[in-house]
């Protein structure tokens, strides 16, 4: 994780908000250091998704804490391609359309650029 004042320290919205689906070879029963199969539910013959996020009220398994209060990911150095390129509104100096309606959903204000 990011050092200093990292928001997704105290977020986690997008964890607790979106369908986290990804290539099935990311998992470790195919890739070394892979996300954790058993982290997994099977989404089509190509694609698993994160448990706990293909349900009406998605939150990601490996999140821990509350959101918007204390958050961390459980397997962040393992973590799918999804999360990896969902950078939290404001990093790089952009609004994340995505983060901002994760954060709104849970009635959080949205970060500043």
């Amino acid at each position: 994780m990011h050092d200093g004042d990292n928001p997704c320290l105290t977020c986690g919205a997008c964890c607790a908000c979106y369908r986290v689906s990804f290539y099935w070879a990311e998992t470790d029963a195919a890739t070394v250091m892979g996300v954790p199969a058993d982290l997994t539910e099977k989404l089509n013959a190509f694609r698993v998704v994160m448990r706990g996020t293909n349900r009406p009220d998605p939150r990601c398994v490996a999140l821990e804490g509350e959101v918007g209060v204390r958050v961390r990911c459980a397997i962040y150095d393992r973590r799918p391609q999804p999360c990896r390129d969902l950078p939290f509104s404001g990093s790089q100096g952009v609004r994340e359309e995505k983060c901002d309606k994760a954060r709104a959903a849970w009635g959080l204000p949205v970060l500043k650029t």
